[in-house]
């Protein structure tokens, strides 16, 4: 279950809204990448949109969800994602917060043969010069407390 938590909240689509500036089509384009990496079981790709001084309030480092998505990764045989952005901001260019909803299926051994649930992200980004790098995350089930 933990490891669903994590893949999700790298999975996301944008969502449709009104014009965007420069740096929000930026992170809307990085929410897309993660969400493609997920699809597709990339971790490594998943991993360089994490800074190294990633930190979350469950004591997570980078090194931590690296290896939660491979486990997750070698769980699930297929994962579907649906997903959307309920907020954006972009804070001087440098920064944003974004929340998400995030609908996950995958495929695996189980008793049912697959997992499903949806999750709400807060991230927090920062642009390092080139790319955008989560610095921090906090999630939670839907419904539930956000952590």
């Amino acid at each position: 279950m933990r490891m669903l938590n994590i893949a999700v909240f790298f999975t996301c689509l944008a969502a449709c809204g009104g014009p965007a500036t420069a740096p929000e089509e930026a992170v809307r384009l990085w929410v897309q990448q993660g969400h493609e990496a997920v699809e597709q079981k990339e971790r490594r790709t998943l991993v360089k949109m994490i800074s190294p001084a990633y930190t979350d309030a469950r004591g997570n480092s980078r090194d931590n969800i690296e290896n939660l998505f491979r486990l997750y990764f070698l769980r699930q045989h297929n994962i579907g994602l649906l997903t959307r952005i309920e907020e954006l901001h972009v804070i001087g260019d440098s920064a944003a917060e974004l929340v998400l909803v995030v609908a996950m299926a995958g495929t695996n051994d189980g008793v049912f043969g697959f997992s499903a649930d949806a999750y709400r992200f807060e991230m927090e980004l920062e642009f390092d010069g080139d790319e955008w790098l989560l610095i921090a995350a906090r999630w939670g089930e839907i419904g539930g407390d956000v952590h």
